[in-house]
């Protein structure tokens, strides 16, 4: 199993417990970034070893490559002073130097193929990691409407239950019907209570007050004929007023002469 295979395993198994067990959506998805962040330390620092074992092996493969041209080197300067068996030991270590560097160059190849897989996914990691910092707010505003709906329909599903209703219904008639009983208690109390011929001559003074205000009203608004507004005399008033009436009289006779 892969570095990033046992690192997904990882997270898949933090990820599914932490969801089986969210109370709080936010401090959940929170804590999976601190996962996430932790893991992503986790396998750089694994990355960071391999490719330190593979610059090693690259630098052990130009060592050793440099080793057998400097016995190659040797070779040459061993036949130039004419000592062929001094040059034939050389050669024999050039090529044992150069097997060994070609094999290192292999096995260095091979590592820095898998050290660049290994970067790309960590890059990829990192990406991903970013992403669901990007997302969180929106996953915590998701969850939270969620959780909004969800308190919404369980209060409905609580008033549901007409009874609740139903009592409100009962005790606003009973409140109608207690008002209905005072105001019928006040009616009576009032009909039965103190001289009812003084109430009703109470009652025609008010209207006759009230219509002579108007035609007073009128009267100083211009709204009636000539003569219409003088206020009504009354013979209960006393003899000043007949004696003002018959003086009136004799000035019109007086006039028709």
């Amino acid at each position: 199993m892969g570095l990033f295979d046992r690192l997904s395993t990882l997270l898949r198994s933090n990820i599914n417990d932490l969801i089986s067990r969210a109370e709080n959506p936010e401090k959940m998805l929170n804590q999976l970034i601190v996962d996430m962040k932790t893991n992503l330390a986790k396998a750089k620092q694994q990355v960071a070893s391999a490719i330190a074992d593979e610059k090693k092996l690259q630098a052990d493969a130009e060592s050793m490559k440099k080793q057998a041209e400097d016995w190659e080197r040797r070779a040459m300067l061993a036949v130039q002073e004419g000592r062929d068996d001094m040059a034939k030991q050389a050669l024999g270590r050039y090529n044992e130097q150069m097997q060994g560097a070609q094999q290192l160059q292999e096995t260095w190849l091979r590592h820095k193929a898998e050290t660049d897989a290994l970067k790309l996914s960590l890059r990829q990691l990192n990406d991903k990691i970013e992403e669901a910092k990007r997302k969180k707010n929106i996953l915590v505003a998701r969850a939270k409407r969620a959780e909004a709906q969800q308190r919404i329909q369980q209060t409905m599903s609580g008033m549901s239950d007409k009874s609740a209703f139903e009592s409100f219904e009962r005790m606003a008639e009973k409140i109608e019907a207690t008002e209905r009983r005072a105001l019928a208690a006040a009616e009576l109390n009032e009909e039965v209570s103190g001289d009812h011929l003084v109430r009703q001559f109470e009652a025609l003074e008010y209207k006759g007050s009230s219509d002579q205000q108007l035609i007073e009203l009128k009267s100083r608004m211009g709204l009636l004929p000539g003569g219409q507004g003088q206020p009504t005399r009354q013979l209960n008033k006393g003899g000043g007023d007949v004696h003002e009436a018959e003086v009136v009289e004799e000035g019109d006779e007086g006039s028709t002469r």
